[in-house]
């Protein structure tokens, strides 16, 4: 039997007795509520279901414990199986009591199915448990043995397969000695025969060695003799350059110097030419008429520039003062204009 079926049966087992229980505690309420209902007084009557209750509480109580011991392998004295026996027999006694205060043996036998069946079911319960739960310690036993004895061949596999693996590896390294040992010998052989000729290759070699040294020495004094007359060439090509870079830079500076002494020139000139129109407009003094709005637009922007008022540039053109004014603002948005173009972004 596996531990599945083990299981099975201690499921069917409580599912029984507690089915038994359940019908003998209500059979036992439904049969002793009425002797406790007669022999207590009127006014506590509604009592009377507690003492069968209280009596099946105890029983439960047995039960439960005893599968719960039962379960674990253990024992709990004497005082559960008198308080088994004691509960088994206030039962039997209270369910047959009513029936044998009336004489009637039928119904004595009748009501002490159920406390005997209860008592019987309890001790055959936990009798069951008992043994299943011997069945368990056994099969668990059972188990852990053949589980020790299958670590046990898997470990003794193991060490088999690893002293095999241990002697395969002595033989191999026993083997593997033996062919170093001769190849060392054979690679010693070989070094010596190397070394020979190593020796006259190296004798060879210093002799081309030092020939061709030699002649890297020769090749490295005539290459630093042209280096150094390139560089003496480059040097004095240099040296002109930088001659030749001052004379025009000397000759730019002085181009520039003569062309900013012909704007200087230029602009007084221009100056001064403008300066002379200005004192010969406005040196025709105040006029009674309206001149010509050309020349009168010339007057307004000799008299602008001289800083003279609105109302004398109004004077000197015959124009009125509203005009001059606009004039005036002209002229100023003509100014603030290129200012405000000229400035950074």
């Amino acid at each position: 039997m596996n531990a599945g079926q083990i299981r099975s049966a201690d499921r069917a087992l409580s599912a029984g007795t507690w089915l038994i229980v359940g019908g003998a505690m209500l059979y036992s309420i439904l049969t002793v509520t009425p002797l406790a209902a007669r022999h207590t007084p009127d006014t506590w009557r509604w009592t009377a279901p507690i003492l069968p209750l209280v009596v099946d509480a105890a029983v439960v109580i047995v039960v439960r414990l005893d599968a719960t011991l039962a379960r674990l392998g253990g024992h709990g004295g004497w005082w559960p199986i008198a308080l088994r026996w004691m509960t088994g027999a206030m039962t039997l006694a209270l369910n047959v009591a009513d029936s044998a205060l009336k004489k009637d043996l039928v119904g004595a036998a009748v009501h002490s199915v159920a406390p005997l069946l209860l008592i019987v079911t309890a001790e055959t319960g936990l009798a069951y448990r008992r043994a299943i739960a011997a069945a368990v310690i056994e099969l668990n036993a059972r188990e852990h043995a053949e589980k020790e004895a299958r670590e046990r061949a898997r470990t003794e596999a193991r060490e088999r397969a690893e002293r095999s693996a241990r002697e395969e590896r002595e033989h191999k390294a026993a083997l593997a000695r033996e062919q170093r040992e001769h190849e060392a010998v054979l690679a010693r052989e070989q070094r010596e025969h190397d070394e020979r000729v190593r020796g006259e290759e190296q004798a060879r070699a210093e002799g081309r060695e030092r020939a061709e040294r030699e002649a890297r020495e020769r090749a490295e004094m005539e290459r630093e003799q042209q280096r150094a007359e390139r560089e003496r060439r480059e040097q004095e090509a240099a040296r002109q350059h930088e001659n030749e870079r001052r004379e025009r830079e000397a000759r730019e500076r002085a181009e520039a110097a003569r062309e900013q002494q012909r704007r200087e020139r230029e602009r007084r000139e221009q100056a001064e030419r403008a300066e002379q129109e200005r004192a010969a407009l406005l040196s025709g003094g105040p006029v009674t008429e309206k001149l010509p709005e050309d020349r009168a637009r010339r007057i307004v922007a000799a008299a602008f520039e001289s800083g003279l008022p609105v109302r004398t540039a109004a004077d000197l053109c015959g124009w009125s003062t509203g005009w001059v004014s606009a004039r005036y603002q002209d002229l100023r948005d003509t100014k603030t204009t290129p200012a405000l173009e000229g400035a950074p972004a």
